[in-house]
């Protein structure tokens, strides 16, 4: 059988008006006016068919019925209350899913990701690599890090980081019978490509380093190989700024030549907006872009 419920918003202007025994501390809580709190209580007392208060000239007591209804109203409503805070509760622990380059993940996430894990230890972080596109809609994925324009219709968007591109390579490379002191000096170097040579062409055009081949070289198809090897010593990578930092900052690798070039894609922290605000995914939004504004500051002192 269905079950006949009288009008929840009535039944919450009484709860609230017996408990002040005043309309106008209920209007006031409920942000409602005055008039609102009454008409509600009056629509309940009809549907129950009976009084609930007594109104007095200055005060508003409550009938023996009144009496009797608000002890259970108050343990329902007490009920609902905390049975909604433990969904937020749980909402705000649990696993958190990140889709994310698995170049991104392995050169910046991950040797930052300590700090979310302390700060936030309720939330189980689960790091899924993937180049792919994700689809919220059939995978359990709760966020992902993308590199591109920023243009991802249907989701909430927000840009973590710009980029810019240079030339990194083994500080053994600036030694040796062939050192690295000026761009022309790169034709006795192998160059280490990711994915095609169309980068590589446009610094070397930019660097106006003549005679220096921009098709050489291997071509990685994952950065953060691409990136080893330079540590390695194999040749001289042009890498992303985000994805080389902490080799920079270590001494792993190093800048033979000031000059980067800004690039148009950027890194973007999407998300379904029906997510959008829950608390554990706020708390990752959150610490992402302070990590990605202390990296962007030391960027600019190191400048």
């Amino acid at each position: 059988m269905t079950r006949r419920l009288p009008p929840l918003n009535a039944v919450r202007a009484f709860e609230a008006a017996a408990r002040h025994l005043s309309f106008t501390k209920a209007a006031e809580e409920l942000h409602v006016t005055q008039a609102a709190i009454s008409h509600q209580v009056k629509s309940l007392e009809t549907y129950l068919g009976l009084k609930l208060f007594r109104r007095l000239n200055r005060a508003l007591v409550l009938t023996d019925e009144g009496q009797s209804y608000l002890p259970p109203v108050r343990r329902i409503f007490d009920q609902l209350y905390e049975a909604t805070n433990r969904l937020s509760d749980h909402d705000a622990r649990g696993k958190l899913t990140i889709s994310v380059l698995p170049s991104f993940a392995a050169r910046w996430l991950v040797p930052r990701l300590g700090r979310f894990i302390a700060a936030y230890p309720e939330i189980d972080v689960r790091v899924a690599p993937s180049a792919d596109l994700v689809n919220f809609a059939r995978e359990d994925v709760d966020v992902g890090i993308r590199y591109g324009r920023g243009r991802y219709p249907g989701l909430r968007v927000d840009r973590l980081m710009t980029e810019d591109i240079f030339p990194v390579c083994s500080p053994a490379l600036l030694r040796g019978p062939t050192p690295l002191k000026k761009p022309k000096d790169l034709k006795a170097h192998i160059l280490l490509h990711d994915d095609d040579h169309g980068d590589w062409r446009t610094w070397l055009l930019a660097a106006n380093a003549e005679g220096v081949d921009p098709t050489r070289g291997p071509v990685f198809t994952d950065s953060s190989m691409l990136i080893q090897a330079a540590v390695a010593g194999h040749g001289v990578a042009l890498a992303r700024g985000a994805l080389v930092a902490d080799d920079l900052g270590s001494g792993h690798l190093v800048r033979p030549f000031e000059l980067s070039l800004p690039v148009e894609f950027a890194y973007y922290l999407v998300c379904p907006e029906s997510i959008a605000g829950r608390p554990k995914v706020v708390a990752f939004r959150e610490w992402l872009l302070q990590e990605s504004e202390r990296r962007r500051l030391g960027s600019a002192e190191a400048d």
